[in-house]
């Protein structure tokens, strides 16, 4: 019997995305899988500890998420594009410490060393932008290596020392708040800005529909009449300045230029964004769905903080179990079958 006629076993997950099709009601309770996923979350850790939904930990969530934002803000664009950045950890701590050098060790003042981190975290993404376009080499490898250059840097900059003098404005953006002690942590508003121009760049540009027309389907977007190559050195540009402000930002919170602080940020970033909806794959996903990630991310890592019977050597092992679920789930209920139905 020729296997592309015969029957086949359909699963329970083909029959749930047949019935999404089918139903307006489960389209939208499949389109808020992420949001679900927040309020299980928000539930489960509210009556699992007596300490969650005090308004203090809720805003230490936001303040734990916040410098993750400002990374997660670049990575939306290139994840849109179907493309990867490794380098924004390396990256950002670059533009710390340049930014630090200059002021702690060569005296000068404010906006001069900052400046210069973040433009040189910008130089960084338009060479690895303009080195996969014009060379056609895959962003995973031109980032990689750009991590390596930028690491390097690191280290000869900082001889493997902590700078713990930095400049009042990286400070101000990293740890001030307005209103006083209990007031609102300016690295939150940093975080909601960066979101903010990236959603209003996506969602009302030309650039942005480009973004998702060359994610989406990059031969299709090129015969169109855009020029994807301009696209991807745009969008790896941008990525490099908000890694650049993100290492900013991170010092002032650290008050030190460290060489090695930024190192986890490039998983967490990955995880917050794609935990959102936002697809490897590219062609979907957005700013909105990056905020929900980042909230479902801190949620978890803040609520097992909470819960003191959980082992501490067990909460990364538990954070990762818990991630790769929650992928799962939103892969199969939110998005692949609307894209291509063939896999």
């Amino acid at each position: 019997m020729n296997p592309a006629t015969s029957p086949t076993k359909i699963s329970l997950i083909d029959r749930f995305r047949a019935l999404s099709g089918s139903s307006v009601w489960v389209r939208r309770f499949t389109a808020l899988a992420q949001v679900w996923t927040l309020i299980a979350l928000f539930v489960f850790f509210g009556l699992a500890s007596d300490s969650f939904l005090r308004p203090i930990n809720l805003r230490n969530i936001l303040i734990q998420v916040s410098t993750l934002g400002v990374f997660a803000s670049g990575m939306t664009f290139v994840l849109l594009l179907g493309e990867i950045d490794l380098s924004i950890a390396a990256v950002a701590a670059l533009s710390a410490m340049i930014s630090a050098h200059l002021f702690a060790n060569l005296d000068y003042q404010e906006p001069i060393p900052m400046l210069a981190g973040i433009g040189a975290a910008t130089l960084a993404g338009l060479i690895s932008g303009l080195a996969s376009a014009r060379f056609r080499i895959p962003t995973f490898m031109t980032t990689l290596a750009m991590s390596l250059i930028a690491s390097g840097l690191v280290t000869y900059i900082s001889k493997g020392r902590v700078i713990t003098k930095v400049s009042e404005w990286s400070a101000y953006l990293g740890s001030h708040r307005i209103g006083g002690k209990d007031g609102l942590p300016v690295i939150v508003l940093v975080a909601l800005a960066c979101l903010a121009s990236g959603y209003l760049i996506l969602r009302y540009t030309r650039f942005g529909r480009y973004v998702y027309m060359t994610g989406a389907s990059k031969p299709a977007a090129r015969l169109a009449g855009v020029n994807t190559s301009l696209v991807l050195v745009v969008v790896m540009t941008i990525c490099g300045f908000f890694a650049g402000l993100a290492g900013i930002v991170s010092m002032g919170r650290l008050h030190s230029a460290q060489p090695d602080a930024t190192e986890s940020f490039l998983i967490d970033t990955i995880g917050a964004v794609v935990l959102g909806g936002t697809s490897l794959m590219g062609g979907r996903g957005g700013m909105l769905q990056t905020l929900i990630g980042l909230l479902i991310y801190g949620t978890l890592r803040n609520g097992l903080d909470n819960i003191p019977s959980i082992d501490i050597y067990l909460k990364e092992f538990i954070t990762g179990a818990v991630l790769l679920g929650a992928l799962m789930v939103n892969t199969v209920f939110a998005g692949r079958a609307e894209r291509d139905k063939t896999m």
